[in-house]
């Protein structure tokens, strides 16, 4: 994603293999934590770092990486990119407690709220990214609003995923986010769709790791045309996402990261 939003930024080298690693040391921090936060068996198809090294270790490896990733971004010497990190770390967190919030009390989120949680996490750090190579660039165009749509594409698009997946099966579990009570894009839809039928929700609070009750969870979803409008409302976010390339004046790179993301309908 930062080389092709780099056809465009034109950021000097070194700048870029900084923002670059401090990126990649975020995302893995982040991962840590939100294994933790789920108590996520399985990342990547191998034991969740929790599970191996227990919590306090994960815990302070995480936030450990965090302050890492802030030194690199100090030692680039442009006080705009550090006030970037912490505004974007901020929204970061901010999203997840969203999410957190809502699983913890069985609270269904709105469409509109689950979007605004999706800017703050997913987005953020997709976001942390282009903005800082923003602050780096010579060029004055802003991409956020762009950014904002891949995210929820992406986030969207995984939340499909581990339902419908056998890959994300293999890597995470079936249905893992069932299995964490998950307010997921799908899930969201599916009760609001037929709020009077509280048979999912009464799923998500059990946590359940059942293998005949997610099926059944999923025959819910398909009462409720939940997995035809995941697709719909990806094909359209990608419209648009594609739209905006388009008029910010085309972009190879990022018109095949959208290919590969993209979900027939």
């Amino acid at each position: 994603m930062i080389a092709a939003f780099n056809v465009w930024l034109q950021v000097p080298q070194d700048e870029l293999l900084a923002i670059t690693k401090v990126i990649g040391m975020l995302h893995s921090a982040s991962l840590l934590i939100d294994d933790v936060e789920d108590d996520s068996v399985l990342r990547r198809g191998v034991p969740a770092a929790h599970h191996l090294f227990g919590l306090p270790q994960t815990i302070n490896c995480a936030n450990y990486v965090y302050f890492l990733a802030l030194d690199e971004i100090i030692k680039l010497k442009n006080p705009e990119m550090v006030k970037i990190y912490t505004e974007e770390l901020v929204n970061l967190h901010r999203g997840q407690g969203m999410e957190l919030y809502w699983r913890d009390t069985a609270t269904c989120p709105t469409e509109e709220e689950f979007i605004e949680m999706v800017d703050n996490k997913t987005g953020g750090l997709l976001r942390l990214a282009v903005k800082l190579m923003q602050a780096a660039s010579t060029s004055k165009q802003d991409y956020t609003g762009l950014v904002s749509k891949i995210g929820i594409h992406f986030q969207v698009r995984d939340d499909y995923m581990n339902l419908q997946s056998q890959q994300y099966a293999d890597n995470k579990g079936f249905c893992e986010d069932l299995t964490e009570g998950k307010f997921s894009f799908p899930i969201i839809h599916s009760i609001r769709s037929d709020p009077n039928n509280r048979q999912l929700l009464n799923i998500l609070k059990k946590r359940s790791d059942s293998l005949e009750i997610k099926q059944y969870a999923l025959q819910l979803l398909e009462r409720t045309g939940t997995f035809d409008y995941c697709r719909k409302f990806l094909a359209n976010i990608e419209v648009e996402a594609r739209k905006e390339i388009e008029q910010l004046g085309g972009n190879s790179k990022l018109e095949k990261i959208m290919d590969m993301l993209s979900i027939p309908v």
